[in-house]
Protein backbone atom coordinates (compact mmCIF):
# COMPACT_ATOMS: atom_id res chain seq x y z
CA UNK A 1 0.00 0.00 0.00
CA UNK A 2 1.17 3.19 -0.88
CA UNK A 3 0.02 6.29 1.16
CA UNK A 4 -0.23 10.19 0.10
CA UNK A 5 -1.57 12.91 2.47
CA UNK A 6 -4.13 16.25 2.14
CA UNK A 7 -4.62 18.74 3.98
CA UNK A 8 -8.51 19.21 4.09
CA UNK A 9 -10.73 21.78 6.03
CA UNK A 10 -12.62 20.04 8.40
CA UNK A 11 -16.20 21.54 6.20
CA UNK A 12 -14.58 20.13 2.79
CA UNK A 13 -14.17 16.85 4.19
CA UNK A 14 -17.83 16.89 6.07
CA UNK A 15 -19.03 18.07 2.97
CA UNK A 16 -17.83 15.36 0.39
CA UNK A 17 -18.55 12.92 3.44
CA UNK A 18 -22.09 13.83 3.86
CA UNK A 19 -22.89 13.73 -0.33
CA UNK A 20 -20.88 10.56 -0.21
CA UNK A 21 -17.86 11.27 -1.98
CA UNK A 22 -16.25 11.98 -3.85
CA UNK A 23 -13.96 14.43 -2.51
CA UNK A 24 -12.50 17.35 -5.13
CA UNK A 25 -11.32 20.36 -3.11
CA UNK A 26 -7.85 20.41 -4.40
CA UNK A 27 -6.19 22.98 -2.12
CA UNK A 28 -7.28 25.82 0.08
CA UNK A 29 -10.13 27.58 -1.49
CA UNK A 30 -9.60 25.63 -4.71
CA UNK A 31 -11.49 22.74 -6.37
CA UNK A 32 -10.25 19.95 -8.28
CA UNK A 33 -11.93 21.64 -11.53
CA UNK A 34 -10.05 24.91 -10.66
CA UNK A 35 -6.65 23.10 -10.56
CA UNK A 36 -6.84 20.45 -12.73
CA UNK A 37 -5.72 17.88 -10.04
CA UNK A 38 -5.29 17.66 -6.10
CA UNK A 39 -2.66 18.80 -4.38
CA UNK A 40 -0.84 16.12 -2.06
CA UNK A 41 2.45 15.39 0.34
CA UNK A 42 4.27 12.38 -0.03
CA UNK A 43 4.57 11.66 3.73
CA UNK A 44 3.29 13.74 6.72
CA UNK A 45 7.00 15.40 6.94
CA UNK A 46 6.25 17.34 3.87
CA UNK A 47 2.81 18.13 4.76
CA UNK A 48 3.98 19.23 8.25
CA UNK A 49 6.16 21.93 5.61
CA UNK A 50 2.71 22.49 3.69
CA UNK A 51 0.81 23.56 6.61
CA UNK A 52 3.61 26.30 7.67
CA UNK A 53 3.71 27.57 4.59
CA UNK A 54 0.07 27.97 3.46
CA UNK A 55 -2.19 27.14 6.02
CA UNK A 56 -1.05 29.47 8.90
CA UNK A 57 -3.58 30.54 11.41
CA UNK A 58 -6.35 28.59 9.19
CA UNK A 59 -8.34 26.31 11.90
CA UNK A 60 -10.41 23.10 11.68
CA UNK A 61 -8.14 20.95 9.28
CA UNK A 62 -7.31 17.45 8.95
CA UNK A 63 -5.09 15.84 7.45
CA UNK A 64 -6.23 12.87 5.20
CA UNK A 65 -3.97 9.61 4.21
CA UNK A 66 -4.73 8.09 0.73
CA UNK A 67 -4.26 4.79 -0.16
CA UNK A 68 -3.03 5.07 -3.49
CA UNK A 69 -4.11 1.71 -4.85
CA UNK A 70 -7.67 3.12 -4.42
CA UNK A 71 -7.57 5.36 -6.46
CA UNK A 72 -8.91 5.58 -10.43
CA UNK A 73 -7.08 8.84 -10.87
CA UNK A 74 -3.40 9.17 -11.70
CA UNK A 75 -1.09 10.06 -8.79
CA UNK A 76 1.94 12.33 -10.78
CA UNK A 77 4.64 13.24 -8.97
CA UNK A 78 5.82 17.03 -10.05
CA UNK A 79 8.43 19.33 -8.98
CA UNK A 80 7.22 22.56 -7.25
CA UNK A 81 8.39 24.59 -4.74
CA UNK A 82 12.12 22.95 -4.83
CA UNK A 83 10.47 19.74 -4.10
CA UNK A 84 8.81 16.97 -5.49
CA UNK A 85 5.08 17.05 -4.62
CA UNK A 86 2.17 14.08 -5.70
CA UNK A 87 -0.64 15.22 -7.75
CA UNK A 88 -4.12 13.26 -7.96
CA UNK A 89 -5.22 13.81 -11.50
CA UNK A 90 -9.50 13.06 -10.29
CA UNK A 91 -11.56 13.18 -7.16
CA UNK A 92 -10.71 10.89 -4.63
CA UNK A 93 -13.07 8.29 -3.67
CA UNK A 94 -14.38 8.37 0.38
CA UNK A 95 -13.11 4.33 0.16
CA UNK A 96 -9.50 6.03 -0.30
CA UNK A 97 -9.10 7.56 2.87
CA UNK A 98 -7.87 4.89 5.00
CA UNK A 99 -7.52 7.69 7.66
CA UNK A 100 -8.42 11.05 8.82
CA UNK A 101 -5.77 12.68 11.36
CA UNK A 102 -7.01 16.03 13.17
CA UNK A 103 -4.52 18.77 12.69
CA UNK A 104 -3.55 20.95 15.82
CA UNK A 105 -4.47 24.46 15.62
CA UNK A 106 -1.28 25.65 17.31
CA UNK A 107 0.76 23.93 14.66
Amino acid sequence: MAEIFHIAEQADWDAAHAAGGPYTTSTRGRSLQDEGFIHCSRDAEQAGRVLKAFYTGLGDLVLLVIDTELLDAPVVHEAADGDVFPHVYGPIPLSAVIDVRPVPVNR
